[in-house]
């Protein structure tokens, strides 16, 4: 008995439907009935930081991180889209993968994670 993993992620929006609409149509996120899209099985981190982290902005009391298979090619179609996309080397880990940062419609910071493959 125990978790098996994270079954949903919740959160407030100023308006759901246009935010559901985005991580759709930008991410492929939750585009079926109920916000349900079948993932991969994978790592998943949880990990409360430090109220005073600088690993994403102060005023935010989380960031979203999502796994993806291509970062290069999610990030040119998001820039594409107009989406601003921040990379930064110092955040790329050998052994665990590469990162990509975003903010959706009402600012809230995603993570985007290429892992590593398995060694």
């Amino acid at each position: 008995m125990g978790v098996t993993g994270i079954g949903g992620f919740f959160f407030r929006a100023k308006d759901p439907e246009a935010m559901r609409t985005w991580y759709a149509r930008h991410l492929g996120v939750g585009s079926a009935p109920y916000g349900m899209w079948d993932t991969q099985a994978g790592p998943c981190v949880f990990a409360p930081f430090a109220a005073d982290t600088d690993y994403f902005a102060a005023d935010r009391k989380w960031m979203l991180n999502l796994r993806v298979d291509d970062l290069d090619e999610l990030c040119a179609s998001l820039g594409a889209a107009g989406i601003a996309v921040v990379t930064d080397p110092d955040w790329d880990m050998p052994g665990v993968g590469r990162f990509a940062r975003i903010h959706d419609p009402e600012g809230n910071p995603i993570e985007l994670w290429q892992p590593d493959p398995p060694a």
